[in-house]
């Protein structure tokens, strides 16, 4: 194989495999970090990643694990939001902190969202709820969601067999 074959293999290869979402989020990374914008963006992200830290490690001077929403509502249809990445983008607002604070954290789920926007046990739109733990702490995740899992199977079970 000539070096204008690896070339031509590679760039054909490259797109390959990834969606479009995906597509979107690696040109926003390198844009980003290119010339001109390091300043710009990268070093003030940075900034603001050690500010996020900051809170979290303060927060968890009085609790143990944070309990919130994994996202601000039930998962879409799939393909609902295909043609708008900027409501796909919305529904990581509440994980993206966790990520940039470098924690470990949990999403289970949480039983669902019916078609009146009401909570059930067993039917309609998945919801998600994540646990947040303090660096290095993941078996504290583990412990913590298990226990949530076994409560809520048995709400859902219960559910399950009084409707039958």
């Amino acid at each position: 194989m000539t070096d204008g074959d690896v070339n031509e293999v590679m760039a054909k290869s490259r797109g390959e495999g990834f969606g479009a979402e995906v597509k979107r989020r690696i040109l926003m990374g390198t844009y980003a970090l290119s010339s001109g914008y390091y300043d710009a963006y990268y070093s003030r992200a940075l900034r603001a990643r050690a500010l996020i830290a900051q809170e979290f490690a303060r927060m968890f001077e009085t609790v143990d694990v944070l309990m919130l929403p994994t996202a601000p509502s039930a998962a879409f249809k799939l393909g609902d939001k295909a043609s708008d990445p900027l409501s796909m983008y919305l529904t990581d607002v509440d994980t993206v902190t966790v990520n940039l604070a470098g924690l470990p954290g949990i999403s289970i789920p949480f039983g669902y969202e019916d078609s009146s926007g009401a909570y059930s046990t067993t039917q309609g739109l998945p919801l998600g709820v994540q646990f947040i733990a303090p660096t290095l702490e993941d078996a504290r995740l583990l412990t913590v969601s298990a226990a949530l899992e076994r409560v809520t199977n048995a709400a859902f079970l219960k559910s399950v067999q009084s409707s039958s």
